[in-house]
C-alpha cells in the first residue's frame, strides 16, 4: 500500500515532500496528463508526462543549474500519481522483476525525450506536427474507424513547444496538414490521424 496524490487541473506548485528523500523512488502516474515546461533565458520547451512515467525531484535545478532555469509543471487532465517512498524503496529490492519495471520506466522516458529532441530538427513545422501526433497516438491513441483518435488536448502554443516553433508557424502548419486530409480536429479537443504514418519526413 502506498499513498496517493491527487492533481486536478491547473498549474501544479506544491511539491511532494517525501520525494525529496534521497531513498524514494520517486512519483509512479497512475493516471492523466502533466505537462513539465522548462524556461531557458526566454525560450521554452514542454515534455508529456502520462501514465507509467516516473518522476523523481532532480539533483540540481532552477538557480542551482549549471545555467539557471525555470520548470513550471500543469496538471492537463486529473493525474493520480503514487509516493514510491523510501518504504518502498525497501520493499521493491526484493523484488527483480519490479526493480527492472521501475528501470524500464525511466529509460522511456529518456528515450521519449530524444524523439521529441530529433523530430525538433526536421525543417518543416508541419512534419514536426506529423510526427509528434503520431508519437501521441502510439502512447494514448485509439483507433476508430475514421482514424486514429489522439485525445490529447494542446493549446497552439503547448504544441509549439513540443516541437521547437512559434504559434503562428503551428497554426499555419495545422491547416496544411488539415487540408492535406492528414488530420481532423474533434470537437471536444484532440486530433484525428488519417493515413498511415509518415516514412518519410524528410521534406
Amino acid at each position: 500500500m502506498v499513498p496517493l496524490v491527487r492533481r486536478e487541473e491547473g498549474v501544479w506548485a506544491t511539491p511532494i515532500e517525501e520525494l525529496f528523500d534521497p531513498l524514494a523512488l520517486g512519483a509512479f502516474v497512475m493516471d492523466g496528463l502533466l505537462a513539465r515546461e522548462l524556461t531557458l533565458r526566454g525560450t521554452k520547451t514542454m515534455e508529456l508526462v502520462g501514465r507509467g512515467d516516473l518522476l523523481r525531484p532532480a539533483d540540481y535545478a532552477g538557480d542551482a543549474a549549471p545555467v539557471p532555469v525555470g520548470i513550471e509543471w500543469t496538471v492537463l487532465e486529473p493525474t493520480t500519481l503514487a509516493v514510491l517512498d523510501r518504504e518502498v524503496t525497501e520493499a521493491v529490492c526484493r523484488w527483480q522483476p519490479v526493480v527492472t519495471a521501475m528501470v524500464a520506466t525511466a529509460v522511456q522516458r529518456s528515450f521519449a525525450l530524444a524523439h521529441l529532441l530529433a523530430l525538433s530538427h526536421l525543417r518543416r513545422v508541419d512534419s514536426r506536427l506529423l510526427v509528434l501526433f503520431w508519437y501521441l497516438a502510439d502512447r494514448w491513441g485509439k483507433v476508430q474507424p475514421d482514424g486514429v483518435v489522439v485525445p490529447v488536448r494542446l493549446t497552439h502554443e503547448m504544441l509549439g513547444r513540443l516541437v521547437g516553433a512559434q504559434r503562428p508557424s503551428v497554426t499555419t502548419a495545422l491547416n496544411l496538414l488539415e487540408d492535406a486530409g492528414r488530420i481532423s480536429r474533434r470537437p471536444e479537443g484532440g486530433w484525428i490521424l488519417h493515413g498511415d504514418p509518415p516514412d518519410d519526413v524528410s521534406g
